[in-house]
């Protein structure tokens, strides 16, 4: 072959190397709002702007040490969490052997034999040995000129696929974060509830030996009396219930942060937790940081480079293969130039027929690609929905807790006035009973409907992938 004539085949085999047969990616289309349907106090909210970030710590929002430090102690000693890393490490593994394809494979052999030779083996020489030794040692390469993109495509979903594996790891460990927050808020409000009822108790307590005072003293009935001691008892057992709940939440919290139940517990929390305040200008866009839309977004991505593998199996495959090493039978150096061996050649392979199996496998990866797209858009779907679902709560439970608020103090009115009145004369025990249980449900609801505006906060920091800020 002449010069000219080389160096155009190297150059023809450059530019196909370059040649891909997976179709253009363009990225899927967020069909994000502008703003969401529900509100803030501040107004709707406003699209995302580039320099948008979020916390890494979003449960700092809610300033309490406890929790900052329970959601430490999770990401050292989840077990979880340790699985979610290990399978994003096996994911980065596998990526790394796929980039090996686009090297040239080298490797070497050594075989040393004694064998033996069959007396009756056809065409043996009478001056052959029975007995002899038989050594190889050579080097072998193959390098696949990859013409059609094929391992390069693969190299790509490849990358793609540890890429969605680490998004996947960002979301299991935003949903334990998710978890262990919500439980923490629960337990905080357990703790609420004990103090509410432990309250009552002493009310209620009081208002019994009241009554067993006046009962003595033939003023109240031992109707009153015993309304009186079956109020207390029921509050005690409410109290008992809470306390409960508290052993299993905190059980809960022991198994998210990697520590047995039997060893763990957390002492009764005092303070109130805050709800953060959602800024009226949080942007729709932030649902593109959410580490799910990323992971299927990369899906996708991979999804679209497998359908240029399945193309490229229809072309011809060529690659280069080359042998060198020595052999020797009976003696001699393997170094010698009598005994080395050597081979250096194209290897073309081409499909003929294959019953339809390379149309079947195209045709697979194009419905996985469908599939894909269709996920990234559901997946974006269900986020909207997950925040608007927790804008709402916000906005719905906050009207509740100032209508329960309003509740509270005319029911502990109530309560006041009603006792006052018994001790007067003016009312029997049935009335102070009354007013006693709607004063103690009322507080119960109150300090329920903000452990729910906290939980809504947990969810819609969540539903955005972590927050709305880093400043917060």
């Amino acid at each position: 072959m002449s010069p000219r004539l080389k160096h155009s085949a190297w150059l023809l085999i450059a530019t196909l190397q370059g040649c891909s047969l997976a179709p253009t990616y363009k990225p899927p289309q967020l069909d994000l709002p502008e703003h969401y349907h529900e509100q803030t106090s501040a107004g709707p909210w406003h699209p995302a702007q580039p320099g948008d970030t979020l916390s890494q710590q979003w449960w700092s929002l809610f300033r309490d040490a406890h929790l900052n430090d329970l959601q430490q102690r999770l990401l050292k000693a989840n077990p979880d969490l340790a699985a979610a890393l290990a399978h994003y490490d096996g994911a980065q593994a596998y990526a790394s052997q796929l980039h090996a394809g686009l090297f040239p494979q080298i490797s070497a052999s050594a075989q040393p034999l004694r064998q033996r030779q069959s007396d009756n083996r056809p065409l043996r020489g009478s001056t052959q040995p029975a007995v002899y030794n038989s050594n190889t040692a050579g080097f072998a390469l193959n390098f696949d000129l990859d013409l059609w993109g094929r391992i390069r495509n693969q190299v790509a979903a490849g990358d793609a696929q540890a890429q969605a594996s680490g998004d996947d790891l960002a979301v299991a460990r935003l949903s334990l974060q998710q978890q262990l927050a919500a439980l923490y808020v629960q337990l905080n409000g357990l703790d609420a509830q004990s103090r509410i009822l432990a309250s009552s108790l002493d009310d209620y307590g009081q208002a019994l030996q009241l009554t067993r005072d006046r009962y003595q003293g033939q003023i109240a009935s031992e109707l009153d009396l015993t309304r009186a001691q079956s109020q207390l008892a029921e509050a005690q057992a409410q109290l008992d219930e809470v306390r409960g709940q508290r052993n299993l939440a905190e059980h809960a919290i022991a198994e998210l942060v990697g520590e047995p139940a039997s060893d763990f517990q957390l002492p009764p929390t005092q303070a109130i937790l805050s709800i953060p305040k959602v800024p009226g200008a949080l942007p729709s866009g932030l649902l593109q940081r959410r580490p799910d839309i990323a992971a299927a977004e990369r899906r996708v991505f991979a999804a679209n480079a497998a359908i240029g593998v399945a193309k490229a199996a229809w072309y011809p495959d060529f690659s280069l293969t080359g042998l060198l090493g020595g052999q020797t039978q009976g003696s001699g150096s393997l170094l010698s130039a009598g005994n080395r061996y050597w081979a250096l050649g194209p290897l073309v392979n081409l499909p003929i027929f294959d019953g339809g199996r390379l149309s079947a496998q195209e045709h697979q990866a194009k419905a996985e690609f469908d599939e894909a797209s269709a996920h990234y858009r559901s997946q974006v779907l269900r986020a909207v929905r997950e925040v608007e679902d927790n804008l709402a709560q916000l906005r719905d439970l906050q009207r509740e807790a100032e209508d329960e608020q309003a509740a509270v103090s005319a029911a502990q009115h109530t309560q006041t006035l009603a006792m006052n009145s018994y001790q007067a004369g003016a009312v029997n025990y049935l009335d102070v009973v009354t007013a006693q249980t709607a004063a103690l449900q009322a507080q119960r609801q109150l300090q329920a409907l903000q452990t729910r505006q906290l939980q809504a906060s947990i969810g819609l920091m969540t539903a955005l992938g972590g927050g709305w800020s880093a400043q917060g």
